[in-house]
């Protein structure tokens, strides 16, 4: 056997093992999904058995009826978190575009000390500004309402860094030069010239964003006092405490849960594929 052949047949080894280990990975990450459907349709008793149940079971009915029994305002929490999510994810793409876009784009004095608050501001834990934050809402009468959760998430650091660095490498200063030679203002550049062209970018941070929202859990749980305002992630955790913890209502619940970030992904997927991969290929 020759020696390209040789090299050719341990390209081919190498490549099936790489696609066996994403294989591998992929089915390793897909399992708690796959449990969590499965589990909704069994009973408590059928989930904490020994070994578990592996295939779709019939207490689909029984476990909605439990979960809506337990948590009479459970549309209402889903709303909720529907209505904080998107708010958040919506206010977060406006200011983090205008934020970005003005330190990609314009020179102004303390400029570079200003974005290295801006990231610095990431070092944080996020728990150290939890009780501020709460003092801060109670102070402006914003305790147990909604606004207390998106105002202070309609603009990150993260999503400042990410506008800024898909604008600096996707969007040629001289194409906003000559919109002002046309005589354009700022904000009609913005609105309509640079936006337009930020898809990619708002795929993936809104993404980012929807489902980290979704999934607050310490926000809601420090801000919101009745149950009919909680949010999904909080008022499947106040099942726990209801006496015996219902788990196959508690998964058809976060099945429920699910759906709007499977939505969420199937729509935005390809859009965050491109804002992930821009800048990395440059001609």
């Amino acid at each position: 056997m020759s020696v390209s052949a040789v090299n050719e047949n341990r390209k081919s080894a190498a490549t099936m093992m790489g696609y066996l280990i994403v294989f591998a990975g992929a089915v390793l990450m897909l399992m708690p999904f796959w449990f969590m459907f499965v589990f909704a349709t069994h009973t408590s008793s059928d989930i904490l058995s020994v070994p578990p149940p592996v295939w779709f079971g019939s207490a689909l009915e029984q476990n909605l009826q439990v979960l809506f029994e337990r948590l009479p305002f459970f549309w209402n929490n889903f709303a909720m978190s529907l209505y904080v999510a998107g708010l958040t994810t919506v206010l977060n793409l406006l200011f983090c575009a205008m934020a970005g876009y003005a330190f990609a784009m314009y020179e102004f004095k303390g400029k570079g000390l200003a974005f290295a608050i801006v990231m610095g501001t990431l070092l944080l834990p996020q728990f150290l500004g939890l009780i501020p934050s709460v003092l801060v809402m109670s102070w402006l009468g914003w305790l147990n309402e909604p606004r207390a959760l998106y105002v202070p998430a309609a603009c990150t650091a993260i999503g400042v860094f990410m506008m800024r660095q898909y604008i600096a490498s996707a969007i040629p200063k001289e194409l906003l030069d000559a919109a002002r030679i046309d005589g354009c203002g700022e904000f009609g550049i913005f609105f309509r010239i640079v936006v337009p062209l930020l898809g990619p970018a708002f795929g993936t941070l809104g993404l980012i964003t929807f489902i980290g929202s979704w999934n607050n859990f310490m926000g809601p749980l420090v801000i919101m006092r009745d149950m009919e305002r909680f949010t999904v992630p909080l008022a499947l955790r106040a099942l726990n405490g209801m006496g015996d913890v219902p788990w196959g209502a508690i998964s058809v619940g976060s099945a429920l849960a699910t759906l709007p970030m499977i939505v969420m992904f199937v729509f935005a997927s390809k859009r965050f594929i491109q804002g992930m991969t821009a800048g990395a290929i440059k001609g």
